[in-house]
C-alpha cells in the first residue's frame, strides 16, 4: 500500500517556496530603515521611531470583501491588494495614527503562484503608497475549506501616534467647515450589492462601459489611500472620518461630540458616475447609507485653516458643524 502525501491532499509545499521566493523582492522594496531582520524568519520585527513623547501603538485590521469575487472571476489580481491596505491605514489616520509596518493574511484553495504573486504586489504597492513596511504575512493553503480559485484576505497595518493627540473630540468645534477628499471610486464596500445589481438584476458585461472606462475597470479601481495627504495636513486639521460601509451618514458622527451635527450640502458633492448610474435603480437613502458617494474622507477644519487645506489638497467644501444632536444629515 502507497503511502498519502501532502500534496495528495492538496497542499503543495513546494509551490509555497516557490511563492515566498517570488515575493521576497516586492517585500522588502516596502522596507525602511525601522526594519530589523529580513524575510523568512517567525515574526517581523520593527523599532520603534524616536521622538514621540508618550507614543501610542495604533492597530487596525480589514479585508476587502466581495470585491474579491470580482478581482477571481474576472482573472486580474494586481489591485486588490492596494484595497487591502487603504481600508486599514485609511482608519488609522483617523485616529491620528501614522502607519509602520503591515502584515497580511491570504488563505486559498490551491496556491496559484502567478495569481499570488499579483496579490502581494498590490500589497506592496499599497505599503508603497502609505510609506508603511510590509514586514510579514501568512500563506494558508486550504483545500476542501474554499472553493476552487477562491481565496480571501485580511490585513493588519499598526501605526504610531503622540498620546496626547489621539482625542479629536476636543478639537472639534460648531463653525467648523467640512472638506470632502474625493474617492477614487466605489473603495472596498458594497460589493455584494454592486454584483447584485450588474451582474444579476441588470446583466452586464465586464466590458461595458462607464463612461471613458469598462465596468470591470471601475469596479477593481483602487481605494485611494490618504496617508500623504494626512501627514502634509495633519496639523491643520480637527479630525477625519474615513467614509467606508454605512457611508457618511454612519462614518462621520464617528468623529462628533454630543452637542454636534454635521450638515452636508448634497448639491455640493461631487458624485461619481458609477454612483450616478447606480441611484438610477437604487433609493437615494440606501445610496447613503452603503456608499461613499464619491467621498473617501471628510475632515473637519478650522475656519483659519480652510484655505490651506484646499490649496494643498484635492478637497472640497461639503458642509459645516452646527450645534444640535449628533448626526449627519444630508441636505
Amino acid at each position: 500500500m502507497s503511502g498519502v502525501s501532502y500534496k495528495d491532499a492538496g497542499v503543495d509545499i513546494d509551490a509555497g517556496a516557490q511563492f515566498v521566493e517570488n515575493i521576497k523582492p516586492l517585500v522588502k522594496s516596502t522596507f525602511d530603515s525601522s526594519v530589523i531582520g529580513g524575510i523568512g524568519s517567525f515574526a517581523g520585527a520593527y523599532e520603534l521611531p524616536t521622538g514621540y513623547k508618550k507614543p501610542v501603538i495604533l492597530g487596525a485590521t480589514d479585508g476587502v470583501g466581495t470585491k474579491l469575487k470580482l478581482a477571481i472571476d474576472s482573472g486580474r489580481f494586481d489591485s486588490v491588494g492596494i484595497d487591502l491596505v487603504a481600508m486599514c491605514v485609511n482608519d488609522l489616520i483617523c485616529n491620528f495614527g501614522t502607519p509602520m509596518f503591515f502584515l497580511d493574511y491570504y488563505a486559498t484553495s490551491k496556491l496559484n503562484i502567478e495569481e499570488s504573486t499579483a496579490v502581494v504586489s498590490g500589497i506592496a504597492e499599497g505599503c508603497r503608497q502609505s510609506e508603511c513596511s510590509l514586514i510579514g504575512g501568512e500563506t494558508a493553503e486550504m483545500p476542501g475549506m474554499y472553493a476552487p480559485k477562491d481565496f480571501d484576505l485580511a490585513g493588519f497595518a499598526v501605526g504610531i501616534a503622540e498620546k496626547d493627540e489621539m482625542n479629536r473630540l476636543v478639537h472639534v468645534k460648531a463653525g467648523d467647515t467640512l472638506i470632502a477628499l474625493p474617492s477614487s471610486g466605489i473603495h472596498s464596500n458594497g460589493y455584494s450589492l454592486v454584483r447584485k445589481l450588474f451582474f444579476e438584476k441588470l446583466g452586464y458585461k465586464f466590458d461595458a462601459k462607464i463612461g471613458e472606462k469598462t465596468l470591470i475597470d471601475t469596479l477593481l479601481e483602487p481605494t485611494r489611500i490618504y496617508v500623504k495627504t494626512f501627514k502634509k495636513l495633519k496639523t491643520k486639521i480637527n479630525a477625519l472620518a474615513h467614509i467606508t460601509g454605512g457611508g457618511i451618514v454612519e462614518n462621520l458622527p464617528r468623529v462628533l461630540p454630543e452637542n454636534l451635527q454635521a450638515i452636508i450640502y448634497k448639491d455640493k458633492i461631487k458624485t461619481l458616475d458609477i454612483f450616478e448610474l447606480m441611484s438610477k435603480h437604487i433609493e437615494e437613502s440606501e445610496m447613503y447609507r452603503t456608499f461613499n458617494m464619491g467621498i473617501g474622507m471628510v475632515l473637519v477644519v478650522s475656519d483659519e485653516n480652510v484655505d490651506f487645506v484646499l490649496q494643498n489638497s484635492d478637497g472640497y467644501v461639503i458642509g459645516e458643524l452646527k450645534e444640535g444632536e449628533k448626526r449627519a444629515l444630508i441636505i
